[in-house]
């Protein structure tokens, strides 16, 4: 896809924000590492990221869980780099950290909620361009919203400008009404930004330095800021309890699911398909209900997969048909028929090392199935086979977008 970013875009320096401990997931595992459909939340906007702006310089800020994040920061974006914020106090002072990390840097900064994964390629660069365009010192991504209970709000002057934006804690009832919302991605002139983060106070509900109080900064000092409206505001969602990453989930798989179906796929019961992003799936192919697709799983044309059927890491050939199975790691070769109640599933080897058979299918829970029973034509799969292409509208890992 053609880029019409110009060159200080193209190598711009990216701020994720994913220090927060997210309290009320009640979980061991930080917020932003919690999966949805193949991807963590955090790695759902680095991708974004990678794509819309191939070129930036990434930083992703640490707190909570430090080494957690580190660790699959550098297993799904190598080339970002982490900052630790030892101490939580307030978004402000995390970008503020991360600036410091990279005293140098000049032109524009991007910053992200780390826990955003609907956001867009097309917005975010749609973000950064009007930003570039319009010459601005801040520029902030909104969303017209029907419940903005809990969300900070874009205040505007009576001829429209953005004048500044405050968060739920801290707004009057009449800002409260307000149905525009900060949606958590912001754009910067980087010398401005260095200059607004040096004058924020502390003196809100929450005793924080909150970037977003930058933009009033700038503004009283006569500098120009402005907002990007979403075209739709599912994609500005975050996710602070469980219930809300379930919502998530749910409307990546619709994402995921049209834009399959759209490309000739057909999906019988959408409501009903799990797909992850990384699955390659080739017209004419057939989902049928209750069909769970998982890590980097193909699906040929012509092959009926379902209904009640898991499959990870497998490949399944043109023509072939498994029903009620679970699969993992095996490779069914066109025209085969597995199933119902099949369980193929790659043998470990004595000892845990040396060769790998494969299982057959199997009418019971549990055990390894023995491999005769699977026939000609299922084998093991091998996991580097699938680059994870796919539709356009899929985000995901290096297929066409």
């Amino acid at each position: 896809m053609t880029s019409g970013l110009g060159s200080d875009a193209r190598s711009c320096t990216v701020i994720v924000l994913a220090a927060g401990e997210g309290k009320r997931m009640r979980s061991r595992l930080p917020k932003v590492l919690h999966p949805i459909l193949g991807r963590s939340m955090l790695g759902h906007v680095l991708s974004a990221v990678e794509r819309a702006l191939p070129h930036a310089s990434t930083l992703v800020v640490v707190g909570r869980g430090a080494q957690q994040v580190e660790g699959h920061v550098a297993a799904v974006a190598p080339a970002a780099s982490t900052v630790l914020q030892a101490e939580q106090r307030g978004t402000g002072h995390a970008v503020r950290i991360a600036l410091q990390d990279v005293p140098e840097r000049s032109g524009t900064v991007v910053v992200l909620n780390g826990d955003i994964p609907l956001l867009r390629e097309e917005t975010l660069r749609a973000l950064v361009e009007g930003h570039q365009r319009e010459g601005r010192a801040a520029t902030v991504l909104t969303a017209e919203v029907d419940n903005p209970y809990g969300l900070g709000r874009v205040l505007r002057d009576e001829n429209g400008q953005v004048t500044g934006i405050v968060e739920e804690r801290d707004a009057t009832a009449s800002q409260r009404m307000i149905r525009e919302i900060n949606a958590g991605a912001y754009v910067f002139d980087a010398a401005a930004l260095r200059t607004g983060l040096g004058k924020l106070s502390t003196d809100n509900d929450q005793g924080e330095e909150y970037l977003t109080d930058v933009f009033g900064l700038l503004i009283a000092e006569g500098a120009r800021a402005g907002a990007h409206l979403a075209a739709t505001p599912t994609e500005t969602l975050g996710a602070n309890d469980r219930a809300e990453l379930a919502t998530l989930r749910a409307l990546m798989r619709d994402r995921i699911n049209e834009a399959w179906m759209r490309s000739g796929v057909s999906i019988v019961d959408p409501a009903t398909a799990w797909i992850d992003v990384a699955v390659v799936l080739e017209p004419d192919a057939v989902i049928e209900p209750n069909t769970h697709l998982r890590g980097h799983t193909s699906i040929a044309s012509g092959a009926v997969v379902g209904p009640d059927t898991t499959i990870i890491d497998g490949v399944v050939g043109a023509g072939a048909t498994v029903v009620r199975a679970h699969v993992v790691e095996s490779v069914i070769e066109a025209g085969r028929q597995v199933g119902p109640f099949a369980h193929l599933r790659p043998e470990p080897a004595a000892g845990g090392v040396g060769r790998e058979s494969l299982a057959g299918p199997s009418s019971g829970a549990g055990g390894v199935a023995d491999p005769s029973l699977a026939g000609p034509g299922v084998r093991a799969a091998d996991a580097s086979r699938n680059d994870g292409s796919g539709p356009a509208d899929v985000p995901t890992e290096g297929g066409p977008q």
